[in-house]
């Protein structure tokens, strides 16, 4: 194997391309660690059903029979064509052409190729349908006011994104198959190519240099377009790609309206009623509740970064549905912009963060949004990768009322009438008895 120019190039831009897309996973599992501990290692066996399931079956996805399809469909091609990239990483590497139709059967291979081709042929068609749907169409989901600026142009940067990469993937192999049958150098005839065929005769009619130029052309500009949106995946909502599989893995296993109870505040009841029940040395708690996302626990802030912005838990809020502020997705992407505030200020402060006058509570999450939330687990539920924004909007609710002393007007009534009448209802037990005589 002699080392070329064009090798030392491509494998620098591997080592570049890798190096960066490390430091940004590192600096994803600091963000997230910054996070409170929670109990999430129990049950590996059904957590593992569930990651394999939710997060690879993609089970919830298909409940929205169209965009799931869809879904399945460009998740299943970024799966299959990864063994292309594999493939032209060695070619990159090494030089050679086609590198694995000289390890697999050549039927096989031609499989593979054709496979690949389909895929990319029907990712097109899915980006397409999905740009319209988005654009044309306008889903009503996706023009939320969360989803002006960045979010919008994210989303549409993706698909313009992978319609570039599917159609340089195609010219790539629709000029390989030129000079493979012109016999080029070493570009033998190996693959087989049922989409790319077609694009045969817009490059048939050059020359066969600048058909091979074009090659080179298309193929460097596929990998490195690839190795672009491995980095970019961090600034996108595209990161659920990566972190769907953890998410799925360490989600809350509980039943859905079951609510965490506060230890200490458990610990305080039974001294008082059940003192032989009661832990004797309570631990001292700082805060009750959520203010900012460095009271979340770890998970909270993996699910901010997970979150794929789809607006399925946003369209089944009951709140959100009868007009109310309420939007979980919201809550998510507030959740996740706080957190990268805090992460630059950690950065910025040599591993410290300093206070910045910020907090999530307030100045990303009004109160009003936290007290629309109706706690009906609807939004978990439609979740694709099983996020739960009721576990942060509860946080920090409980933060309200125990820190603040600011719960909801009606829900000051209710407790205040269940510390006096014993109830929710302004009536003490002899007027509620004259119920029964009324009716």
């Amino acid at each position: 194997m002699i080392i070329t120019l064009p090798n030392i190039i491509f494998s620098f831009l591997l080592i570049i391309s890798i190096g960066f897309f490390s430091l940004n996973i590192n600096k994803l599992i600091r963000v997230i660690k910054l996070g409170k501990p929670v109990k999430r290692r129990d049950n590996p066996g059904k957590r593992l059903l569930n990651m394999i399931r939710i997060a690879l079956g993609q089970s919830k996805m298909v409940t929205k029979p169209i965009s799931g399809i869809l879904h399945v469909i460009v998740y299943v091609g970024f799966i299959i064509i990864n063994i292309e990239i594999l493939e032209i990483i060695i070619d990159g590497l090494t030089g050679s052409h086609r590198f694995f139709s000289k390890i697999f059967n050549t039927s096989v291979y031609n499989f593979l190729i054709a496979s690949f081709e389909i895929l990319a042929l029907l990712v097109l068609i899915s980006v397409i349908v999905f740009w319209t749907r988005r654009n044309i169409v306008k889903i009503k989901r996706f023009l939320s006011s969360e989803m002006k600026g960045w979010p919008k142009f994210d989303a549409d940067n993706i698909l313009y994104f992978e319609v570039v990469l599917m159609l340089l993937f195609l010219s790539m192999n629709a000029t390989d198959l030129i000079l493979q049958e012109r016999n080029y150098e070493n570009y033998y005839v190996a693959g087989s190519f049922p989409v790319s065929t077609f694009l045969v005769p817009l490059f048939d009619s050059f020359t066969t240099s600048t058909v091979y130029q074009l090659e080179r052309i298309f193929w460097w500009s596929h990998i490195i377009g690839i190795f672009f949106f491995l980095n970019y995946l961090y600034y996108s909502k595209h990161l659920h790609i990566l972190l769907a599989f953890p998410n799925t893995y360490f989600a809350n296993l509980e039943e859905k309206g079951k609510f965490n109870v506060l230890e200490s505040v458990k610990n305080e009841v039974l001294l008082m009623f059940y003192p032989e029940k009661a832990t004797k040395n309570n631990q001292n708690i700082d805060k009750f509740g959520a203010s900012d996302v460095l009271d979340l626990n770890w998970v909270q802030l993996m699910n901010a970064y997970s979150c794929t912005e789809c607006g399925r838990c946003t369209s089944e809020c009951p709140a959100n549905l009868t007009g109310k502020k309420l939007s979980p997705r919201k809550i998510m992407m507030d959740t996740r912009d706080r957190l990268e505030k805090v992460s630059r200020n950690i950065s910025k402060n040599k591993g410290e963060f300093i206070d910045d006058g910020d907090r999530l509570l307030d100045n990303y999450i009004s109160k009003e949004e936290l007290w629309a939330c109706t706690s009906c687990n609807a939004c978990v539920e439609a979740c694709p990768i099983n996020i739960d924004p009721l576990s942060i909007i509860m946080d920090m609710r409980q933060y309200l009322i125990m820190e603040e002393s600011s719960a909801h007007p009606d829900l000051n009534n209710m407790m205040n009438n269940i510390e006096n009448n014993g109830a929710p209802w302004p009536y003490n037990q002899q007027d509620r008895e004259l119920w029964i005589q009324e009716t």
